[in-house]
């Protein structure tokens, strides 16, 4: 368990002055669907699944979130326009406002960890306003077990009261909507929105500035472990194919989303799951499919008004529809959430403009300037207004959790992969042929091909050339994959066009790498070529 020299949190709920008798503590998941529903918070689908709508937020708000800006942030956070700073006074007049709402209500409680290794482990109490926002976080948090301390004390509480409003004038907001962090008091305060995300997300970002001082690696990735035990990481933005790809089932789960690598090895976040279902189907993602069931909660699913049966197709309210379960409805899962030191790192990207090769393997300099890269590009369609390939970065493949400097998260994965001598992979899931709308997507079991190459040493061996404008190591030949596939520039029709489309794309990454300033020239140099 954490120990940190900051104030707690541990009073909140003695403060918020709440007859015990409004208090649900650690309600069991049936009583919390029975509340959900008696309120008219959610209703039943017809898997057992509880199925609530979040209103008018269906994703996280980046521009409502802050970081509270004192003796303990002031120095190490990077201020931005992902930790926006607010001050003590403004945090204070929110939690009064906080205190003032709740007087009066039912409020549900859960006790739960961050962290499946006992040593580095937070101890997180969630309050909420909604029954069902409490089964989210018992879904994705951990929950506590028999031998753990009958005596709770939380290192870091969340107080989620969605109906609970800013006063932007007063409080130092952009709107009503607030989602705020006290990393000296270890208090998430959330108001104005029903995203139920917003409770992992804030958690995940307290990981983020702590972890990093006890030696652990915070990493926004996917792990599962091989037969042998070999654990492998997998690093993707949305829709690269992290979680498809970490769920094989030659391969047992460790976790979808969030892990920590410390002294002794990865280790799960979370409990659960928080996954994407829109136009879900059992045929090409049955592990998240035999998941939905009593216990889960499905988010923003639209319901068939006469069956209650799931419209997974159906994004009339959002595109961005979940499920949040926990790891135990997973097949083939590991159920303590660790494992080993990783044997492999894999970052996944979706190249829309179709240039990069399907697989290559990074020096520890190159893994660097990817990580601080963390590119995938969208593609027409999937947000208003993209018409064309749009090129995206996220540092550190989860940019808008990381309270500290990038080269701080990136520093750390270099000194790991260079002592542990692990080798990293560059998987491109996207297109080939050309660009979106001219080539064609990857197919899936090529990739998989790919990925069980790599894992399972079938390309220890091999033989590699040099990617002339990205610089990366391209193997020449992979058992079961075209071998035209892994050069992009032979699948093009017209070579020169592949040249203008890559360079374009290395050229964007020069650009973006731009904002890290002082790199050291081996990470710098690492990256994509302009001068081709």
């Amino acid at each position: 368990m954490l120990s940190l020299e900051v104030a707690s949190g541990a009073d909140l709920l003695l403060e918020l002055n709440v007859g015990r008798e409004r208090l649900h503590v650690n309600s069991a998941p049936s009583l919390l669907i029975e509340e959900a529903i008696r309120r008219g918070e959610a209703s039943l689908a017809s898997t057992g699944a509880l199925a609530a709508r979040t209103g008018r937020f269906t994703g996280r708000t980046p521009r409502d979130r802050f970081l509270v800006r004192d003796r303990v942030t002031e120095q190490r956070v990077a201020w931005g326009k992902v930790n926006q700073p607010i001050s003590p006074a403004c945090f204070d007049r929110l939690l009064d406002r906080a205190k003032e709402y709740v007087r009066g209500r039912d409020l549900f409680v859960q006790e739960c960890f961050a962290g499946a290794d006992s040593e580095f482990r937070m101890s997180v109490r969630v309050i909420t306003e909604f029954a069902w926002h409490s089964l989210f976080a018992r879904n994705l948090l951990r929950r506590r077990q028999a031998d753990d301390p009958p005596q709770f004390e939380p290192e870091l509480t969340v107080l989620d009261l969605p109906g609970c409003l800013a006063h932007p004038a007063e409080d130092g907001t952009h709107s009503e909507t607030f989602i705020v962090l006290n990393l000296d008091r270890r208090i998430v305060l959330i108001g104005g929105t029903a995203y139920a995300g917003e409770i992992k997300k804030s958690v995940f970002s307290a990981l983020n500035f702590f972890l990093p001082s006890w030696d652990v690696f915070p990493m926004h990735c996917s792990a599962n472990v091989g037969p042998s035990g070999d654990t492998a990481l997998f690093f993707g933005l949305s829709g690269t194919g992290k979680t498809t790809l970490s769920a094989d089932h030659d391969r047992r789960l460790i976790g979808d989303d969030e892990h920590g690598w410390g002294p002794n090895g990865i280790f799960n976040f979370e409990g659960g799951c928080y996954a994407k279902c829109i136009r879900l189907s059992r045929e090409h993602e049955p592990q998240i499919w035999d998941a939905i069931r009593y216990g889960t909660v499905l988010e923003n699913v639209v319901l068939d008004p006469e069956t209650r049966a799931a419209r997974y197709d159906d994004a009339s309210w959002t595109e961005n529809t979940r499920a949040a379960y926990p790891l135990e409805f997973v097949a083939n899962v590991v159920p303590g959430g660790r494992g080993p030191r990783p044997a492999h790192v894999v970052f996944l990207c979706a190249d829309a403009f179709g240039v990069l090769p399907p697989i290559a393997r990074l020096t520890p300099d190159q893994a660097m300037y990817h990580f601080l890269s963390g590119y995938t590009a969208k593609v027409a369609g999937t947000e208003a207004g993209v018409k064309e390939p749009q090129a995206t970065f996220s540092t550190c493949f989860g940019a808008p959790f990381l309270p500290l400097a990038p080269r701080e998260y990136a520093q750390m994965l270099g000194e790991r992969l260079r002592t542990h001598r692990v080798p990293c992979w560059w998987i491109n899931t996207g297109w080939t042929g050309g660009g979106f709308g001219a080539g064609r997507r990857i197919a899936l079991p090529h990739t998989r091909a790919l990925v069980n190459a790599a894992l399972n040493g079938e390309l220890a061996g091999a033989e590699f050339e040099t990617d002339p404008i990205f610089g990366v190591a391209v193997p020449k030949a992979v058992p079961g994959v075209p071998g035209e596939l892994l050069h992009p520039r032979e699948t093009w029709r017209d070579p020169q066009a592949y040249d203008r489309a890559a360079r374009d794309l290395a050229g964007r990454f020069v650009e973006n790498f731009k904002q890290f300033g002082k790199v050291p020239a081996a990470i710098r140099n690492a990256g994509p070529r302009v001068d081709f």
